[in-house]
């Protein structure tokens, strides 16, 4: 099979596994959103501040500039963080489904 064969074949199936999937990955935004907007209302953020908060917290990447203060908000980023946990291991999964799909060994 050739390369563009290949694509083709490997972007089909991860349109197919995300139409598949997309009714736990938009469940899944909606309990980060459902948990973005009290915590950024508690601390007093905007809503672009709190929407910041919630991708890069839910990145998993958490660059310290933000940090939430008062009790129920650290809560509520433990969420988020665990939501985009869940998110990256999906997307992961997607992936290596996508490959095989198109006929990929991973594991080579």
């Amino acid at each position: 099979m050739g390369h563009s064969q290949t694509g083709r074949a490997f972007f089909r199936s991860t349109f197919r596994l995300l139409l598949v999937l997309w009714p736990i990955l938009s469940g899944i935004f909606m309990v980060m959103v459902a948990c973005e907007l009290p915590a950024g209302r508690t601390e007093g953020w905007s809503l672009t501040d709190a929407l910041y908060f919630t991708l890069v917290t839910g990145l998993t990447i958490g660059y310290g500039d933000m940090t939430p203060h008062l009790f129920s908000s650290p809560v509520l980023a433990v969420v988020i963080g665990f939501s985009g946990i869940v998110i990256t291991g999906l997307v992961a999964a997607v992936s290596v489904q996508a490959l095989r799909g198109a006929g990929i060994d991973p594991n080579s």
